[in-house]
């Protein structure tokens, strides 16, 4: 089977579309009650790495459930007027999921230029994985 469309096609289109936030102005907006930082990677690398402190972990595999008002696994921080900046590893996930987010209508999403791994190697706040 052949791909038509392979992921680095479909990271050009989220580059294009979402707005990459680069890490001097996350780590300053780091703290604003009106930005929610959004998780989205796996819960083994939430145990392993930790994760920003504050953030809110939602796994990439439920995050369009999680954001729809109208599925049963409606999480009410997707409700709120607030920014949502999503981060993954590298930059990845978050790009593409940042994406299919504004696909949905969700206003106000962005995503961590470089990912987890650039706001831990810049001595961004890292903590423990948050309980729930």
């Amino acid at each position: 089977m052949a791909v038509t469309k392979g992921y680095k096609a479909l990271l050009d289109e989220a580059y294009a579309q979402v707005q990459t936030v680069p890490l001097a102005e996350a780590r300053a907006l780091f703290g604003d009650p009106d930005v929610v930082f959004i998780d989205i990677r796996d819960v083994r690398e939430l145990e392993r790495d930790g994760m920003i402190p504050g953030a809110f972990h939602a796994p990439r595999g439920m995050l369009e459930f999680w954001v729809d008002p109208d599925s049963p696994y409606f999480k009410p921080v997707f409700g709120e007027d607030r920014r949502f900046l999503l981060y993954c590893a590298s930059a990845w996930r978050s790009a593409l999921s940042a994406k299919t987010l504004q696909d949905m209508g969700l206003p106000f999403v962005c995503h961590l230029e470089g990912g987890f791994k650039a706001w831990k190697d810049s001595g961004g706040p890292v903590g423990p994985r948050s309980p729930g």
